[in-house]
């Protein structure tokens, strides 16, 4: 595998400054929940401490829980266009994970960040399943990609949400419909988004023992093997 690599010069100024004002207030909101509790702390304190309006504030996030687990939707387009955009050589696999490994430059600048929002989802039951219906409609659009770049036919539009990220599965646990994905495009996307949690997770909690990009491509490593058990514990 590549190593991790710079997003580049792509994104403009413009996007820039978008993206560093959400990073602002997603950090804002994650460290005065760590210390108050989320259900304690307003859109009015994290804006303040951001230094911007709380009308700004609703220019970046649809509600005040999506501030704490940090619903970018940006993020997902720049993946999946970076599948689409995948040299033809490489395998869906191969696209993915190099897709992923470009967006996740910048964890290892931002370890205390991870561990802080973990924390903070993990007290919270109402964020964590917030958490979990936005990273299953990130799935979804992830697959229909994979699909697509597989050589299926586009697949139809998923419904709007109105602005909301859609909740997780009900207790059949029936989520979106992706039978018109095909298996492997699905399995694929669920896999590489539960592998990036992993190795995010893994490495915030080791500590400064590895670097990410080596605990990423150690765990895309145990995927890309067919998950053999491995030897030693890795």
């Amino acid at each position: 595998m590549h190593d991790v690599q710079s997003e580049g010069t792509a994104l403009g100024l413009r996007e820039r400054k978008k993206q560093a004002t959400r990073t602002a207030l997603s950090e804002a909101a994650v460290r005065l929940a760590a210390v108050h509790g989320a259900e304690n702390v307003t859109v009015e304190a994290i804006s303040e401490a951001a230094g911007v309006s709380p009308r700004t504030f609703f220019n970046y996030f649809d509600s005040h829980d999506d501030a704490f687990v940090m619903i970018d939707r940006t993020i997902g387009e720049r993946v999946r266009r970076a599948v689409r955009e995948a040299p033809p050589g490489l395998t869906a696999f191969e696209a993915v994970r190099e897709a992923l490994a470009t967006e996740l430059t910048h964890v290892e600048e931002s370890q205390e960040i991870w561990a802080l929002r973990s924390a903070v989802l993990q007290r919270s039951p109402q964020l964590l399943l917030r958490g979990m219906g936005a990273h299953v409609a990130e799935e979804f659009q992830l697959a229909r990609t994979i699909a697509e770049r597989l050589g299926a036919p586009p697949p139809p539009e998923p419904e709007p949400h109105a602005g909301k990220a859609p909740g997780p599965p009900d207790s059949c646990g029936k989520g979106p419909d992706t039978s018109h994905l095909g298996l492997y495009p699905r399995l694929l996307a669920a896999v590489a988004t539960t592998a990036v949690r992993v190795a995010i997770e893994h490495w915030c909690a080791q500590g400064d023992s590895d670097s990410f990009p080596d605990t990423f491509r150690r765990v895309f490593g145990h995927l890309a093997d067919g998950l053999t058990e491995p030897r030693a514990d890795g």
